[in-house]
């Protein structure tokens, strides 16, 4: 689990490098989510809640603050955890798919963080933009999620 929580990091930080290309605010890869679809796959759910916890936590306190920027990580974490875990549990349900939705819903609860924080319904027209972008990046972190599930034997 460190060593999935390091990964965690350091994807994120190298993500936190990356300009973004596009010029639109709040458009990430969420290369960190990949390991939480391992997580979800390959540990126990409680375990990729904590990792999710202690990524957004550590997050804050090495690279942001633990104002705002704490408050949407942890709720768009907590969504696209939540999301990914339901959904995984679903029969036949691929790791993209999950990953998809995850991407998804992370920008549903940051966006319904922001709205709360801010007092204003106005944001919700921007979760199309997020969630389009989302749907992009879930395939991708996906794509290379579910590469990872099925080359690293399930001996955690």
């Amino acid at each position: 689990c460190g060593m999935l929580l390091a990964l965690m990091l350091v994807l994120g930080f190298v993500e936190s490098q990356i300009p973004v290309a596009v010029g639109i605010p709040g458009i990430k890869l969420g290369l960190s989510n990949g390991v939480l679809i391992f997580a979800v796959y390959m540990l126990d759910i409680p375990t990729a809640y904590v990792l999710m916890v202690f990524k957004v936590f550590l997050s804050n306190v090495l690279f942001g603050s633990l104002g705002v920027t704490f408050a949407m990580g942890f709720a768009g974490g907590l969504a696209s955890l939540t999301a990914m875990v339901l959904i995984s549990r679903i029969k036949g349900m691929h790791p993209v798919t999950v990953s998809i939705v995850g991407g998804v819903f992370h920008n549903v609860g940051q966006i319904l963080m922001a709205m709360l924080l801010l007092g204003t319904a106005e944001l919700g027209y921007y979760l199309i933009v997020l969630a389009i972008t989302g749907t992009v990046a879930g395939l991708f972190i996906g794509l290379c999620g579910a590469l990872l599930i099925r080359r690293i034997p399930n001996r955690i």
